[in-house]
């Protein structure tokens, strides 16, 4: 049960005066959630602010600065009847000068009431000169004596949506601090007063009510405090996870190493060290009695797959099951396709399962695994629907473009007793977000590739010069060699001017004929497969499409990467994308194709890409750049982000954030006594309900 004390926080947001479900919809959009609540505008925080605390005479006003002035009304002149479009103007004065009030489309009966001639009226807004003149355009506020008391002179700016102006928010906003309530205080004493902290409720009022710009720093008092309070929360959810994940004794998978003997004995190739290393630790961990959670996080083509398989062949070696799960039925494909032959090396059975096996093939596929017929199953989400039942699942290996969270990791472990996971991510993550995204989990890098991989020679080049990118592509084709060409959309949208991977492969097909193919989300599976494997068996030989080639396609023969708009794509995906070549023994070459004129991030990211194809080197350059954001595509692939936390300024917390979680639950493992109760208060407020179920569960 949430904690009563909450409930004012919790309420929906059409609770606030003024908000109907008109405003709601846009602060739906806004806030970015289906049921907006107070605490979600609260944790809404302003992006800067405009300081109106400058009160020159208007002798001493520069022009282009917001200031707000002390004037006496003078006349009013209206537009001609026959200029409606001519501006309104008021003119008004102080002991040191003239001013014009300017107003356009004004209504003069309005106006008359706001600025009577002869009254003392506080006028704020920004001053330019016009004619020698100074006027101010449109002031931003205009008050009596009463209203400048009431005015806030440092002025809060807030991210906005179409539709809603600052002043709903600034309305909405006054009636959400008032519901603020007293909470307790969840953080430890003494480290609240080493770091000179406000309490939560002061921290909110403070972000929203500034007295001073510098207020609205990330690095300030109180948007630090807020930031820390997020951070402990997360920390104390993951600890609760592991805990509970933890605590039901595992059953140890042991083997002598027959299977994976087999199938090492099949590679073409020598584990890397690293590889070697991932996979002692793994199956160290398999034999131990209880569960394995751990991460394994490689570069592209790093052969993280391989390491899957010889995870699955160790508890398959102690006679029980693996599945292994990918994001999208390609994946689950091309990993079918890497693990069947040497699988069979070993005498293993691989089926899979995805949302295109049906009926009877389905009702098969369910009857041998239910058997035990089945030692590896591979798929999408459709392994974990209801029915699909296992002999004994003893691994789950989560190949995961989209990250999983609390509930589809108990869902994951729920079809077999006692069941190890193995997560695997192919964008490498820089060490701070493994710590605050996957901190229940052990970690192993692959930070080799294997031998005879070439370097990728990356080039920067003007969308201008796209006729000679055309023209070099027309020759490799005519060399034998195989091409991607990647478009960042399907069709023409009339929001946006990029290239559509329809229209372009119209173009190339214009050009090359049949040789051209093409592959984007929309298609059917089995249209997916079919384009794929006319590329992959050198039918097609320029292959246009969307980023669904992103991750795990394995097309060794093709050589050229062309990217279109490289400037719209983030660092992860470019280097993602790069690597579905260099895959085998020819030289590769990346183009990335940009829009002139270039913006300074932009310009930034390509650079990297030019200098380096160490994917450990560009995640940490990507959280430079970019912040936690977007990072590993938090838009694009569902990573959940903070709302306070901004990570370049507050990632430093983490630590402190991480050991006081752990004191916490160690002292007081179901957060019973007083610092507990707190703390659970701090989970709901964060919305972390999910780890008091858990910590209750014992």
């Amino acid at each position: 049960m949430r904690p009563p004390a909450l409930n004012p926080l919790f309420a929906a947001l059409t609770s606030l005066p003024g908000i109907g479900p008109k405003i709601e919809a846009l602060f739906r959009r806004l806030l970015d959630t289906e049921t907006p609540k107070v605490v979600d505008l609260l944790f809404h925080l302003p992006s800067g602010a405009v300081d109106r605390r400058s009160r020159p005479k208007l002798r001493d006003v520069e022009p282009g600065k917001v200031v707000t002035v002390a004037v006496t009304i003078g006349a009013h002149r209206a537009p001609p009847s026959h200029r409606s479009r001519a501006p309104y103007r008021v003119y008004a004065s102080d002991d040191t000068g003239d001013i014009t009030l300017t107003f356009f489309n004004a209504r003069r009966d309005y106006l008359e009431k706001l600025l009577p001639e002869g009254s003392l009226r506080y006028v704020s807004g920004t001053c330019e000169l016009y004619d020698g003149m100074l006027q101010m355009v449109h002031p931003d506020r205009i008050v009596d004596e009463d209203g400048l008391a009431r005015m806030p002179l440092v002025e809060p700016v807030y991210p906005l949506t179409e539709g809603l102006a600052h002043g709903n928010v600034r309305r909405a906003m006054d009636g959400a601090l008032a519901r603020l309530p007293d909470l307790p205080e969840w953080q430890d004493e003494a480290w609240l007063s080493r770091e000179r902290f406000p309490a939560f409720a002061e921290a909110l009022r403070t972000l929203h009510r500034p007295a001073d710009p510098s207020d609205l720093q990330p690095e300030s008092r109180a948007w630090t405090r807020l930031a820390y309070d997020e951070l402990l929360a997360g920390q104390l959810a993951i600890m609760a996870v592991r805990a509970h994940l933890r605590r039901p004794a595992g059953r140890g998978s042991a083997a002598e190493g027959r299977l994976r003997g087999k199938i090492i004995g099949a590679l073409p190739y020598s584990l890397t060290r690293s590889q070697q290393a991932a996979l002692d630790e793994i199956v160290a961990d398999l034999a131990q009695p209880v569960r394995m959670l751990r991460l394994l996080q490689g570069d592209v083509g790093a052969g993280k797959t391989v390491v899957a398989l010889l995870s699955a062949a160790t508890v398959n070696e102690a006679g029980r099951q693996a599945a292994i799960m990918a994001p999208t039925e390609i994946l689950a494909r091309q990993h079918l396709k890497t693990i069947a032959p040497l699988a069979e090396a070993a005498g293993l059975r691989v089926a899979i399962l995805t949302g295109r096996e049906r009926g009877r093939e389905r009702e098969t596929i369910l009857d041998r695994l239910a058997l035990g017929d089945i030692d590896i199953l591979i798929g999408t989400h459709a392994l974990f629907q209801d029915d699909v039942a296992f002999h004994d699942l003893a691994l789950v290996v989560v190949d995961e473009q989209h990250r999983f969270g609390v509930h589809q990791r108990l869902a994951l472990t729920a079809k077999g007793e006692a069941v190890d996971v193995l997560v695997m991510t192919a964008t490498p993550i820089p060490r701070t977000l493994v710590l605050t995204y996957y901190g229940d989990m052990d970690v192993s890098e692959l930070r080799e590739k294997p031998a005879g991989r070439k370097p990728i020679d990356t080039r920067v080049v003007s969308l201008e010069r796209l006729g000679e990118v055309e023209d070099a592509v027309g020759r490799a084709l005519k060399d034998g060699r195989q091409v991607y060409w990647v478009c960042p959309l399907v069709e023409e949208s009339e929001k946006t001017d990029l290239a559509a991977a329809d229209a372009r492969y119209a173009a190339l097909r214009k050009q090359f004929g049949g040789k051209v193919g093409l592959v984007h989300g929309r298609m059917k599976g089995a249209e997916k497969d079919a384009a794929m494997a006319a590329f992959s068996a050198g039918e097609t030989r320029l292959l246009v499409a969307t980023t669904v080639i992103e991750v795990g396609v394995d097309v060794p023969q093709a050589t050229i990467m062309v990217i279109e708009q490289a400037e719209r794509f983030g660092l992860a995906q470019l280097h993602q994308l790069r690597g579905r070549i260099g895959r085998g023994s020819g030289a590769s070459t990346c183009l990335l194709l940009h829009a002139t004129p270039l913006g300074d991030s932009a310009k930034a990211r390509l650079a990297i890409m030019r200098e380096t194809e160490d994917g450990f080197r560009i995640a940490d350059e990507d959280l430079r750049l970019r912040g936690e954001g977007d990072l590993l595509g938090t838009r694009q692939s569902g990573m959940p982000g903070y709302r306070l936390v901004r990570f370049e300024t507050h990632g430093k917390y983490l630590g402190a954030a991480r050991d006081d979680a752990a004191l916490a639950l160690q002292r007081d493992a179901r957060l019973d006594d007083e610092r507990g109760q707190a703390l659970r208060h701090l989970l709901y407020l964060f919305e972390k309900d999910e780890a008091i179920r858990l910590l209750q569960a014992g």
